[in-house]
């Protein structure tokens, strides 16, 4: 039973905080992104760690969740209202759209376009403090470039528009948080722009994310090597003595703990990835196959070095599977749920929530 002095103590108390406001971009509505944004948020237990605003088309996503037999859970309102979520989920829609979409999914100059819309309008509130973390559903770039972009994806635009140059590609799923020093680069023009900035980079960004997002206090990161044995003494190639390492001990002197080179092939063994909180990767394939091998329908698309929290799935458009409801939400759901968590994380708390990383015990 309540006493006088419990009942004024819970009225004089201050209101919980706000749950983060997340926007989620739908990506080309041609895609699977509409489906795996309704199956994801479809979950009463991912709704309830934040607030959210679908910036789409929302008679495609009324299609998704109609084959998907999902009543639909979100509020409709139109692209010029001012933006205002006290809870649950809203879908600004841009304007009309169409689930006819899905009838001949493809790259599209339409498709492209209205992407773009949806991604500018969730950057322009993410400028203005009006939400907390984007979220992305995959884009196709072939579209990007019928519609007249010049940005090969997300994070390159993302960047541009927030004025930042240095930023980081990560993946986190599997008890990995892996960070890429180079990306979308084929491997024969990698030589001729492997530096030492290239791979510094990423070890700052990862330190950065590790501490400030994840509260991991003294992140412990392994760098591989780039070459067969990691460079096997210069055997093999002479980038680990000539970049690799002057990089990693660059990192060393302030106050970053990078260990390696090690060689790629052996490295992500159970025992050995247990030791480090996250992983440095030379290139887009060395980092992602373990991680999509160890969790395919889960890993998440993490950058790093931006002002604003930006997640996305790790999957694209699959336009051969669009409007076929046959699209995995996991990864868009915990693409969502990262974005929540480290939105959510208060930065004076004690108790920071636990990272979804392989965290060292050293």
């Amino acid at each position: 039973m309540s006493t006088p002095e419990s009942n004024n103590a819970a009225i004089g108390a201050p209101p919980p905080p706000a749950k983060p406001l997340i926007a989620i971009s739908m990506g080309d509505p041609c895609g699977i992104g509409a489906e795996v944004i309704v199956k994801a948020l479809a979950d009463p237990e991912l709704r309830s760690l934040g607030r959210f605003v679908i910036f789409g088309f929302e008679d495609v996503l009324g299609a998704a969740a109609d084959a998907a037999g999902i009543n639909p859970f979100w509020f409709c309102v139109s692209g010029d209202k001012k933006l205002r979520i006290d809870s649950g989920v809203i879908c600004r829609s841009m304007e009309e759209g169409t689930a006819g979409y899905w009838i001949h999914p493809r790259p599209t100059e339409k498709g492209g376009r209205a992407s773009l819309s949806f991604f500018d309008q969730a950057i322009a509130c993410a400028k203005s403090g009006e939400v907390d973390a984007i979220v992305t559903a995959p884009i196709h770039k072939t579209s990007w470039k019928l519609a007249g972009c010049s940005f090969a994806g997300h994070t390159d635009k993302l960047a541009a528009d927030l004025g930042v140059k240095r930023y980081t590609m990560a993946f986190v799923g599997g008890g990995l948080s892996v960070a890429l020093a180079s990306a979308h680069i084929g491997l024969m023009q990698l030589r001729n722009r492997f530096t030492l900035g290239m791979v510094y980079q990423p070890i700052e960004h990862l330190h950065e994310a590790l501490k400030n997002w994840f509260g991991i206090e003294d992140p412990r990161l392994a760098v591989l090597g780039l070459n067969p044995h990691a460079g096997e003494n210069g055997i093999f190639g002479d980038e680990e003595k000539r970049v690799i390492e002057p990089a990693m001990q660059m990192a060393r002197n302030q106050g970053i703990r990078a260990e390696g080179p090690f060689p790629a092939d052996s490295f992500f063994t159970p025992k050995m990835r247990s030791r480090f909180d996250g992983v440095v990767a030379m290139y887009h394939d060395q980092g992602l196959i373990p991680v999509k091998m160890l969790a395919f329908d889960q890993a998440v698309n993490l950058t790093l070095g931006l002002p604003v929290i930006r997640t996305s799935p790790d999957h694209g458009t699959a336009f051969d599977i669009a409007g076929t409801n046959r699209a995995h939400p996991g990864s868009m759901r915990e693409a969502i749920r990262l974005a929540c968590r480290i939105a959510s994380r208060n930065p004076t708390s004690t108790a920071p929530p636990t990272p979804p990383v392989g965290t060292s015990t050293t």
